[in-house]
């Protein structure tokens, strides 16, 4: 069945690299039985995989975590740089960092991967239906939780590839102030601070937290003008300023209201490839959140939450070129109201169920005088449940989903795990999934089609996890199939459901300590193929790795990471494969202060994940870190 996926290892300078990365993974998942000293050790609680809150290790879905301290660091500033070295991920990007990105989770369009911020969906409704992820600075965030897979009839459209959902710092315990300042090569400077604590005794907390940040870059000509002479040779930089927030009262032990909000713009400079060398080109990105909530446990069983969320992704490009200027815009949003319920069935059983209403919306104008405005709705219900029995363990999720102008659609997931010992689990899941077609696709005057329908997706997985004192190894066979797949069709100038689409392959995550040293690796094996052309989809690499370390040595901290990316088809060009390492240490000068420094794409490789755009030359940066 993977057979034609094992070929792609055949060139032996990456076989060599893979082999590495395999080595480390069995290390890892070997040597486990050592006992972790960090507080990442524990097993940690998520919420993603079925809206339950469990240990990681029960997670039957492919889940994995990217703690405050693993994001700390890794001195990672924007989310492509930090998620690119997770298994099964990959990203696209037209330039540097804040530039155009698409991500890839097990092969899956960009808009089939549901993004969460604080539970909060972030959608984007115009043509392209890619989320401005490209702008979502670190500073702003605690943890991630990565969830890979068919998850529709847990969180309906665009999970068909997976959900990341990330989550902003919130306040607890006595106030904490934190800042930190960085610069660097091409002109980066990085400034961030925040405020998190709490007030009151238990049972009647206040809690809260604030955390703003800026960041700037000159940065780098964005298109090659060796292969595109059209392009404006200048550099392309970048300029992002972000904050968030959040607050919460405790009404008893049972009752808790909160809202939380977050807000980015991201300014930027890019090329075009059509016009003169002196065309310059400019963009404003505007990406926010905004909820309020109630959560209560109305007995001892029923624990509910009840929460209204406004997201919204707003651009404007300005074009200043030899044939004028022109101006384009859009706007999208989306409000929903959401109801959620947890219900203890036994000790080791639990259900969910609940309830959702989006308003969905897109403004647009081309420039040219061709406007749009246009908006939908879309009801959803939703119902689950999980436990265990002796060395047994089950989940089953169903979900219907209706939209407006689209269609409904009724989507499952049923996931079983065995606990082989005290140490091995062997995990196996099939799930149904659908994604709507953003109203962009629909009415954009000129391409838009509303006779389009959902994407369809069916999944199957198996799979064996390793979990011991805080070491972690998970290793997945996975099979998607889409069908309905939603393409431009240059025979009608329009969108349309003119392809489908399968992807399978091996996909293995671990992490543990080894001699005081803190390993993480991941290797990827697919085969991203269109089934209707039999070519491989376009951009997707056939092989991903990645292999990070970090070790303390008294006040000292030294850590890298390597990644590798196979090579891809991108139209009528093949981008060849490539692998960047990066360093970092960190230095204790006291309590409260940290000195640090990294250095990122360490051999200065050039190399593209877009034909024709630049990607970042070697760079050198430091800064200082200080907490109350």
């Amino acid at each position: 069945m993977f057979s034609s996926i094992v070929l792609v290892t055949r060139d032996s300078t990456r076989a060599l690299l893979l082999s590495s990365i395999v080595s480390a993974s069995v290390t890892a998942a070997s040597g486990a039985h050592a006992q972790s000293a960090r507080d990442t050790a524990l097993d940690p609680i998520v919420v993603t995989a079925s809206r339950l809150a469990q240990p990681q290790t029960d997670a039957l879905p492919f889940t994995t975590v990217i703690s405050a301290e693993e994001i700390r660091s890794s001195q990672a500033v924007d989310l492509p740089t930090l998620l690119r070295r997770e298994a099964g991920i990959q990203f696209t990007q037209n330039g540097g960092i804040g530039q155009s990105s698409g991500l890839f989770v097990r092969g899956a369009e960009t808009r089939q991967t549901l993004i969460l911020l604080d539970g909060v969906p972030l959608t984007k409704q115009d043509a392209t239906g890619t989320v401005s992820i490209e702008h979502l600075m670190l500073d702003q965030i605690d943890h991630i939780e990565i969830v890979r897979g068919n998850v529709s009839s847990i969180y309906g459209s665009s999970a068909i590839g997976g959900v990341i959902q990330i989550f902003t710092r919130r306040g607890d315990g006595p106030p904490r102030i934190s800042a930190e300042v960085e610069a660097g090569s091409r002109g980066t400077t990085r400034v961030a601070a925040g405020l998190t604590g709490s007030t009151g005794a238990t049972g009647d907390a206040l809690r809260y937290a604030i955390t703003a940040s800026h960041f700037g870059t000159g940065g780098f000509s964005s298109l090659n003008p060796a292969q595109v002479p059209a392009a404006n040779p200048d550099r392309d930089g970048y300029r992002n300023s972000s904050v968030s927030g959040s607050l919460s009262k405790d009404f008893g032990q049972d009752h808790q209201v909160g809202a939380n909000f977050s807000a980015t713009r991201g300014s930027f400079d890019f090329d075009s490839s059509f016009g003169d060398p002196t065309d310059v080109h400019t963009g404003k990105t505007d990406v926010g959140t905004a909820a309020v909530y109630t959560q209560n446990r109305f007995t001892e069983n029923w624990s509910s939450r009840l929460t209204y969320s406004q997201s919204r992704d707003k651009n404007a490009n300005h074009y200043d070129t030899s044939f004028g200027i022109t101006d384009d815009r859009y706007r999208s949003s989306t409000r929903m109201l959401q109801w959620t319920n947890e219900i203890v069935l036994t000790p080791d059983w639990k259900a969910t169920a609940g309830i959702e209403r989006q308003w969905q919306s897109l403004s647009t104008d081309d420039g040219f005088g061709d406007l749009l405005d246009v908006s939908r709705n879309a009801s959803s219900v939703y119902a689950g449940v999980e436990g265990k029995r002796g060395d047994h363990q089950l989940q089953v999720n169903v979900r219907h989903d209706r939209i407006d102008r689209v269609d409904s659609a009724s989507t499952g997931y049923i996931g079983y795990g065995y606990l082989l010992s005290p140490r091995w689990k062997a995990i196996a899941s099939i799930a149904t999934g659908f994604a709507a077609p953003p109203l962009g696709y629909l009415y954009s005057p000129g391409f838009g089609n509303p006779d389009l329908k959902p994407e369809r997706s069916r999944s199957a997985e198996v799979g064996v996890q390793y979990a011991w004192q805080g070491s972690l190894m998970r290793a997945a066979l996975f099979d998607t199939r889409t069908r309905e797949l939603l393409q431009y069709d240059p025979v009608t100038n329009l969108f349309g459901n003119v392809a489908r689409a399968r992807n399978r392959g091996l996909e293995v995550s671990a992490s543990t300590v080894l001699a005081a040293t803190t390993l993480r690796a991941s290797l990827t094996l697919q085969d991203p193929r269109d089934e209707a052309s039999d070519t491989r989809l376009r951009r997707r690499a056939q092989v991903l790795g990645s292999l990070a370390a970090g070790r303390s040595f008294g006040v000292w901290q030294v850590g890298g990471d390597v990644g590798i990316t196979g090579s891809r088809p991108d139209g009528g060009a093949a981008l060849p494969a490539y692998a960047l390492a990066n360093l970092n240490t960190a230095y204790r000068l006291a309590d409260s202060v940290e000195l640090y420094g990294r250095v990122d794409n360490l051999f200065d490789r050039t190399y593209q994940t877009a034909t024709g755009y630049n990607q970042p030359p070697r760079g050198f940066f430091a800064g200082v870190r200080w907490q109350q």
